[in-house]
């Protein structure tokens, strides 16, 4: 195995000359340039190293009669040369040919052109700084920097950011990708931890495992099962880009197939953000990170830094909700999420007894449910702050309760334009977990970023469903043990007021299949209190 630390790479350079065919015009005192010479030098050039001393620079010199100023074209490449004189290198690892055009310009932008060969043979010298950071004193392990905007994304394969789409923080949780870890080695070997996961593009995927899998809506495969794997890396620098390259199937946290190189576009001592061209043809981007995990996921105890409470509804007066607090979203249709519920505002659906608020989802014995949904817009509107809400959740599959609040400009601008924190979901069939996200612009619906904890007693017991919000962070946790965090911008939704929503779905995208059986299930809430 070959130690990558001290690679070199040598350029051999082989000069091959042909001139494209000359023509020279004449308009009146306007003359194309004639004569166009063109010289080079391989610096280290001599008998015994016929291809120069490995540096792989170059030095041309271009002359002609008549001409004004020059230009050189070369690998995709344009540099403008008044003089003639231009110094350059070529660092692409291996023999390699390039075509160097140069173009003289005279009166008139007339021109002439002649073409030279290079032949290269590059050795490489990866920065000390590099190496460090890439395995530090012989290893280092890294990961997705799923907290950070942009982790994954999408672009032009030759932009240096994700132009297309990039990823809100951990919105590709519980996919396969956030907890995969990559270990780079000193001799050149990496050690991929899949942790038996994988995501990525089902068709590279099936092409390079073979292993049948369900697709999700963009053709991408969520926990492909891949077990860890060894691999071999090196890094060149093909015209001066920093590129790291897996010699087998080591990827980025997404896996897009490709010849599987990386183009480092910057670095620190701790961060790496990297883009590959995809089999699709498309830029691939992701951010890696050798820092370990937040102390912002699942286990960190809530410390809020909001005390003083400013609005509260403990439901204490028995019957209707209290219309300064509440008002009611009714009819049915579900909003989209294909729900089978009439929204009413019915006693049989919503009622205050005994201290709590109970929003009950019932069979209407004619093969449809009823439930309630009310909102405190218009009403109860806050701007950042500490949201806690004690509730007790229905345990029969098919129901979607939800916990959640919307921005104030709702009616004026829609969704996700108003921006949506949900402090508290759980699907039809897993009563085991509770969920959060947040859904505004470009990342909505099933793209928004989300996080769910276990709760195996979220029906049985009451729990406090509970957002911290500021200009900084919105945090969501259970009990004060934070499972979900992102950092919140001036670019966000977030930064306005927000209004309550509670409510009871039945069946629907989140709610999926009722029970057969299902006769009624009630959300009950203790309290809601909002502190600033």
């Amino acid at each position: 195995m070959k130690n990558f630390k001290h690679i070199n790479m040598l350029f051999l350079l082989a000069i091959v000359m042909f001139s494209c065919e000359e023509t020279e015009y004449e308009f009146g005192d306007i003359v194309a340039p004639s004569n166009l010479v063109v010289n080079t030098e391989v610096v280290g050039q001599d008998d015994e190293n016929p291809y120069g001393d490995g540096s792989g620079v170059v030095n041309f010199t271009a002359s002609a009669s008549d001409a004004l100023a020059y230009k050189y074209v070369y690998n995709g490449k344009e540099e403008q040369a008044p003089t003639g004189e231009l110094t350059t290198s070529f660092s692409t690892t291996g023999v390699n040919t390039y075509d160097v055009t140069v173009i003289a310009y005279g009166k008139g932008g007339v021109s002439s052109a002649k073409t030279v060969l290079v032949e290269v043979l590059a050795f490489y010298t990866a920065p000390a700084e590099l190496l460090e950071m890439l395995y530090g004193d012989g290893t280092k392990t890294w990961r997705v920097k799923a907290e950070s905007p942009a982790h994954f994304g999408v672009g032009p394969t030759d932009s240096s950011s994700p132009d297309w789409w990039a990823a809100a923080p951990f919105d590709k949780a519980n996919k396969g990708g956030y907890d995969d870890r990559i270990t780079f080695n000193s001799d050149g070997t990496v050690m991929y931890a899949t942790n038996g996961t994988m995501y990525g593009q089902s068709a590279v995927l099936d092409a390079d495992y073979g292993i049948s899998w369900e697709a999700n809506a963009d053709n991408e495969y969520e926990n492909y099962p891949v077990d860890d794997f060894s691999d071999t890396w090196t890094l060149t620098a093909p015209d001066g880009q920093e590129t790291l390259t897996f010699n087998g199937n080591g990827y980025h946290g997404f896996y897009v197939g490709g010849d599987h190189s990386y183009a480092i576009l910057e670095r620190t001592e701790t961060e790496m953000s990297l883009r590959t061209t995809g089999a699709d043809g498309l830029g691939w981007f992701a951010i890696l990170t050798s820092e370990d995990e937040p102390v912002t996921e699942e286990g960190e105890t809530l410390q809020s830094i909001f005390t003083n409470e400013v609005w509260a509804d403990e439901f204490d007066v028995d019957g209707a909700p209290n219309p300064a607090n509440w008002g009611y979203d009714l009819g049915a249709g579900g909003w989209g999420n294909n729900e089978l519920q009439t929204y009413t505002n019915n006693a049989e659906n919503v009622i205050v007894e005994g201290g709590i608020l109970k929003i009950i989802a019932k069979d209407n014995e004619s093969g449809g449910y009823t439930s309630a949904r009310l909102k405190s817009i218009n009403l109860q509107e806050f701007t950042y702050g500490r949201v806690e809400v004690r509730a007790k959740l229905p345990a029969a599959q098919g129901t979607w309760p939800a916990i959640w609040m919307l921005g104030a400009n709702f009616e004026t601008v829609g969704w996700p334009a108003c921006g949506e924190i949900d402090i508290m979901e759980q699907t039809g069939w897993d009563k085991g977990k509770t969920s959060g996200a947040l859904h505004f612009p470009d990342n909505s619906g099933g793209n928004a970023p989300h996080d769910d904890t276990e709760n195996e007693t979220a029906t049985t017991e009451f729990h406090n469903y509970t957002v911290e919000w500021t200009a900084d962070v919105i945090k969501l946790a259970v009990d004060d043990m934070v499972f979900f965090s992102f950092d919140n911008t001036a670019g966000t939704p977030f930064n306005d007021d927000f209004f309550f929503i509670l409510n009871v779905a039945m069946g629907g995208s989140l709610g999926g299949t009722i029970d057969p059986g299902f006769t009624e299930d009630t959300l009950e809430v203790d309290y809601i209190r909002v502190y600033q």
